[in-house]
């Protein structure tokens, strides 16, 4: 799964982070209004932001 991340464009990276951000919202909403069935979507979904940001971090240190 990070192979994935990695092969992927910094715009893409943008992109993805903030659908990302967008999917973890709306199941807090869901969780909220008791209609999200499978909690695990939250781990998931916070698992995939957290590997973005480290991937876009690693970018960033190595130019400088």
């Amino acid at each position: 799964k990070i192979q994935e991340i990695r092969g992927i464009s910094d715009d893409q990276l943008v992109e993805e982070l903030d659908n990302s951000y967008r999917s973890l919202q709306n199941l807090r909403f869901r969780l909220a209004t008791k209609q999200l069935t499978n909690t695990s979507e939250l781990r998931t979904t916070k698992k995939v932001i957290a590997r973005l940001l480290t991937v876009m971090r690693a970018r960033e240190l190595t130019r400088g």
